[in-house]
């Protein structure tokens, strides 16, 4: 292996080594069985939701479009069973918020589209645009969890060159490891989705980067990439090493610009599910109806599962054997960004990368005190903000200040809360200011 490669800033949680990740670390991908019901809100991507595009009473085929995108930055949404349209209502989502959703009772067939089949003739032969218009087609985002629309990420404009392709392996993120079996278990599907972003972006040079607590993933990718000419370059394991911005610097020594994207950096940074999609979308003509996540945590039998799209959260943790005594709430995702659940009723989306249980003492919150200006959050910081002082602008109220001390910017990693020994809510602060500032901006 190469030398190992970080950024400056970042944290290390506890949980990141040893039995975090080792609940499952060690696990094979598992096939979930398709629910009797599937929930699929129009909603699973940064943008623009679908408009629903069946009615109630269709019988629709897996891989079918039930939910049309209305705008540029949108993902349509597929059929993950062959079924009945039962409903189109709002349902409660991961987020917390109602969205309308289209609701089919699986028939227990399994049907796909006939309309979802390669592409006619060599693979090879597609252009640029014929790649970028099927992945638009198949509805994939990205799956490391920002669930941004791949059809738009992968179309810079003419004048923003693109050196780079990165493909995300790190899953910094506690006790996740959906991404680290993929690699293991699926790796030339992944570097199959790779050739076809490179050749949409140019042919870029693509580099897969992994943490050094996956180099078994590593070791099992560098083979594979070898005769391709990709390369995979080993990251220190420090969170939030897998954000786009800690990646571009760690891999390619770069800097995004404040306020600007990785193109910006001449980069395009692409999760490795979201890779694996790709090469389904492209050479299959398959849209995203499934995925791999992990359930674990508190529950009785921790597992990495390959689910259909439009499952309900509480069917998975039934399918570990349920929660543990012991658990307090589950989470969408992993302990430093994930999202609670306010009922195990909601579905797993395209975004879904795990759902982890975790207990009371987990949980508890300590006990909150004075800021002590110790500077913990300013040295794990890997945007390099002042959190403390983001935080007391919220507390005053002062959104000028905010943005003077450019809130915008933070990535909302949780690294300065979960640092600070005064237990002060940093980054739920933060997320506030940002609102505020944006709100402020769009009055001036």
């Amino acid at each position: 292996m190469s030398s190992v490669k970080s950024f400056r800033g970042g944290i290390h949680p506890l949980h990141a080594i040893g039995s975090g990740k080792g609940l499952t670390a060690n696990l094979p991908i598992a096939e979930a069985p398709a629910p009797a019901r599937v929930i699929l809100p129009m909603a699973q991507h940064i943008g623009a939701p679908c408009v629903p595009c069946v009615a109630v009473g269709d019988r629709v085929l897996r891989g079918q479009a039930v939910g049309q995108v209305r705008g540029f930055v949108s993902a349509p949404v597929h059929a993950s069973v062959s079924g009945t349209v039962v409903e189109i209502a709002p349902h409660l989502t991961i987020g917390g918020a109602m969205v309308p959703c289209v609701v089919i009772e699986n028939d227990g067939k399994d049907e796909w589209d006939p309309d979802c089949r390669p592409p006619e003739g060599s693979v090879d032969s597609l252009s640029p645009q014929d790649i970028l218009a099927r992945i638009g087609e198949a509805g994939v985002v990205g799956m490391g969890g920002a669930a941004f629309p791949a059809r738009v990420k992968l179309s810079p404009p003419g004048d923003k060159k693109i050196d780079f392709l990165l493909l995300n392996g790190a899953e910094c993120e506690p006790y996740l490891s959906a991404d680290h079996r993929l690699m293991l278990e699926e790796g030339a599907r992944i570097l199959e989705g790779a050739r076809y972003v490179a050749r949409a972006l140019g042919s870029p040079r693509v580099i897969v980067g992994i943490e050094a607590n996956k180099r078994d993933a590593a070791e099992a990718l560098r083979a594979l990439a070898a005769p391709l000419g990709i390369e995979v370059q080993v990251l220190r394991v420090k969170y939030p090493q897998g954000s786009e911005k800690q990646l571009i610097s760690a891999l390619t020594g770069r800097k995004v610009p404040s306020g600007g994207l990785p193109m910006d950096a001449g980069c395009v940074v692409v999760n490795v599910s979201s890779a694996a999609a790709i090469a389904d979308a492209v050479a299959k003509g398959r849209p995203v109806t499934e995925r791999v996540l992990t359930v674990t945590g508190a529950v009785q039998t921790p597992k990495n599962l390959r689910v259909r799209i439009g499952t309900p959260a509480q069917e998975l943790i039934d399918l570990c054997g349920g929660l543990k005594p012991e658990a307090d709430r589950v989470v969408s995702g992993g302990p430093m960004m994930g999202v609670a659940l306010y009922d195990l009723a909601v579905p797993v989306v395209k975004g879904t990368s795990g759902l982890l249980a975790l207990t009371r003492e987990q949980t508890a919150p300590g006990k909150l005190t004075n800021c002590i200006r110790c500077g913990r959050c300013v040295r794990g910081c890997p945007i390099h903000l002042l959190p403390y002082e983001l935080c007391n602008d919220f507390e005053r109220g002062d959104w000028a200040a905010a943005d003077k001390h450019n809130a915008l910017d933070c990535i909302e990693c949780g690294s300065c809360t979960y640092v600070c020994p005064a237990k002060r809510s940093i980054t739920s602060s933060i997320r506030v200011c940002k609102r505020q500032v944006q709100a402020l901006r769009k009055k001036q």
